[in-house]
């Protein structure tokens, strides 16, 4: 029999390996819900959203003439694998989108290969280069940089582009994003999601059943969950937060969660919206509306830019990342990180937050929560593990190279020139956060930091002014960081 798989994160319509001439095996794999390698305590919103998303993308086909059966995650709880789907329904053939995910694509082509099943991979809608493009783009390089890559994409698909040259003169205006957001600011409320009550109430009763001790809360799940309620929150983006995107995309608040970004990863990570769909849509809406063009090109770069850059180092060099410890940190991370009570207030506030929305933005998970992590010098697995668990929108390829390249400089410098780390005084510019005692911490983390690993800091270019900073200081203050830190560290892992 001919067949079709299609993941939690492949809810594509249309689809390119589906037909009506073969049955369609909606699967929920374990990768998506419980283990991977090892096991994993997902974001409880984020096993809610693949519930109910994969229901009304059954639900979608089943009305469209599609033969569909569904694989639960309860199946692979004795049958950690493929074989026994392959057998039970006598499939030759099968048919399936790119799945972006070493350990998944491993695990079913071993048991394919060896049950004698032919194969038909299909290039997955859910990105905007093929793997002869990753290939010709990552393969074979020492390191990789994002600023050449996303200029050549520019290029290829002719967007914001003057012939040959970048409309404005300039490929990127990044420097133009980094402001602080204003007193008195208006903050345009997010879309809310409705859901058929029975269908969410029997979804929460399962994971109360088998996710009961996953982190999060259930109580502000407000995320699409079919592709009418995506496309309804991207228009939301474009109306009402696009305009003022570039200028606060860095810019972080104590108290509101979304600002002015997309929140379109969930969904976008799933399939529900394609790159090329949210790509032609902003430009259409860009020609009709007064959109600046630091606002326009800062959204173009994140999904032409950052998320096919990760995507193709993940699949050329994931596997050398997630091997390599450049710090050789060891520690593990202190049970404060899953419940907000680290005393940290830039920190517990970040965590509360994803806690309750399974989602914060990029700077806070690079500047505020991969930043401290560093500077605590955890075991980059078990960071791995957290930013895994915590997020709406984790997934290996998103996690990996985000992870153990940009967040943590576990890699060594693969992707980035230094390690993205500061002290108290960036997040204080960044933010409506004040000085007190979590920035007397933070600030003995980070001039400890750099002292005890001044030998990679001297000969970084971009950081070795941090060590002649460090030296100038009198002994009495570099006694006192060290004192900081013991009592810190005495209450954080007590």
């Amino acid at each position: 029999m001919e067949s079709t798989f299609i993941f939690p994160n492949q809810l594509f319509y249309p689809h390119p390996a589906i037909s009506k001439k073969r049955t369609i095996f909606l699967i929920q794999d374990p990768a998506f819900f419980y283990k991977r390698e090892t096991k994993l305590k997902f974001h409880k919103q984020k096993i809610l959203l693949h519930m109910l998303s994969m229901n009304e993308y059954e639900n979608e086909l089943i009305n469209k003439g599609y033969r569909v059966l569904n694989i639960t995650f309860e199946h692979f709880h004795n049958n950690n694998n493929y074989e026994s789907i392959i057998k039970n329904n006598e499939i030759t053939n099968l048919h399936l989108c790119d799945v972006v995910d070493t350990f998944l694509f491993n695990n079913i082509n071993n048991d394919c290969k060896k049950l004698g099943v032919k194969i038909q991979w299909y290039d997955s809608p859910s990105f905007l280069l093929n793997q002869t493009d990753i290939y010709n783009e990552f393969g074979n390089k020492k390191f990789h940089f994002m600023s050449n890559f996303y200029k050549k994409q520019r290029r290829r698909f002719n967007i914001l582009m003057d012939k040959k040259n970048p409309i404005g003169g300039k490929w990127s205006y990044d420097t133009q994003n980094r402001k602080k957001l204003p007193r008195g600011i208006n903050i345009p409320n997010i879309t809310t999601t409705k859901y058929d009550k029975i269908i969410l109430d029997k979804y929460k009763i399962i994971i109360s059943k088998y996710f009961n001790e996953n982190p999060g809360s259930l109580s502000s799940f407000n995320f699409p969950i079919n592709r009418s309620q995506a496309q309804s929150a991207f228009n939301d983006f474009l109306i009402n937060r696009l305009k003022n995107f570039g200028d606060y995309e860095d810019a972080i608040s104590s108290d509101e969660t979304y600002l002015f970004h997309s929140i379109l990863s969930p969904y976008l990570n799933i399939g529900l919206i394609t790159p090329k769909d949210v790509i032609e849509q902003t430009l259409e809406f860009a020609k009709e509306h007064d959109i600046p063009l630091n606002s326009l090109e800062g959204f173009i770069r994140q999904i032409i830019g950052w998320r096919e850059f990760i995507r193709g180092i993940y699949c050329e060099d994931g596997l050398k990342q997630r091997n390599t410890n450049y710090w050789s940190f060891n520690k593990t991370l202190p049970s404060s990180f899953y419940n907000a009570q680290t005393t940290i207030e830039p920190i517990d506030n970040t965590i509360n937050r994803v806690i309750n929305h399974a989602y914060c933005h990029h700077i806070e998970r690079l500047m505020i929560l991969g930043n401290i992590m560093v500077l605590l010098e955890i075991s980059p697995k078990i960071v791995y593990q957290w930013f895994m668990e915590m997020f709406i929108d984790s997934y290996d390829w998103v996690m990996v190279p985000n992870v153990y390249g940009m967040s943590q400089f576990s890699d060594g410098g693969l992707m980035s020139t230094k390690p993205y780390i500061s002290g108290s005084n960036y997040i204080i510019k960044m933010s409506d956060y004040k000085k007190n005692e979590w920035s007397k911490v933070w600030d003995a983390l980070f001039w400890s930091f750099i002292n005890k690993h001044r030998g990679f800091f001297i000969k970084n270019p971009r950081m070795n002014m941090m060590v002649a900073m460090y030296d100038k200081k009198n002994n009495e203050q570099k006694m006192s960081y060290n004192i900081i830190i013991q009592q810190f560290n005495k209450n954080l892992y007590k």
